[in-house]
């Protein structure tokens, strides 16, 4: 069951649109914030809502990449491969990312803190390489950038009493 603050979320997302399906990739961004992941009964209560069939909520969150059936990280680092980016160094951001973390393609490290994923195009090509962490922008990165973001972001997680 969904919080009651996701419900009324929810209910000001869909007065916001014209046609209720219209709402859908917001709803599930949303319920994917609050719960970590886009549920059987996330899909089921967005198909409701949306009056859909829950098959086509299945459709839309397997389209978009950002939009996970499975838990998702707490830091989700999405790398543009795209043609700018990759013209711009994007291979290489990834390469590094992927060993600073330790882990590869849409693989999360083992304490749930960080996932890594190549991504078509974040419609940065003017800032190229780019790279998305969660919902906030990075572009014109550099390998030392990268470093330094990657160590704030571990900075701000409580540490751990063992």
């Amino acid at each position: 069951m969904i919080s009651e603050m996701l419900s009324r979320k929810f209910d000001q997302i869909i007065a916001r649109y014209p046609l209720k399906r219209s709402a859908m990739v917001p709803l599930l961004l949303y319920a994917q914030d609050e719960i970590g992941q886009v549920s059987d009964e996330v899909i089921a209560e967005v198909a409701r809502r949306v009056e859909v069939r829950p098959i086509e909520v299945v459709e839309v969150v397997s389209y978009y990449s950002m939009l996970h059936r499975q838990p998702v990280s707490k830091h989700q680092l999405q790398v543009c491969t795209g043609i700018s980016c990759m013209l711009r160094g994007a291979d290489e951001v990834f390469e590094h990312c992927a060993k600073k973390l330790g882990v590869g393609h849409k693989q999360t490290t083992p304490d749930g803190l960080f996932s890594l994923e190549q991504v078509e195009c974040l419609g940065a090509c003017c800032g190229a390489p780019a790279m998305q962490v969660n919902y906030d922008y990075y572009e014109n990165l550099t390998l030392g950038e990268i470093d330094q973001l990657i160590t704030e972001l571990k900075k701000k997680e409580p540490r751990s009493n063992m």
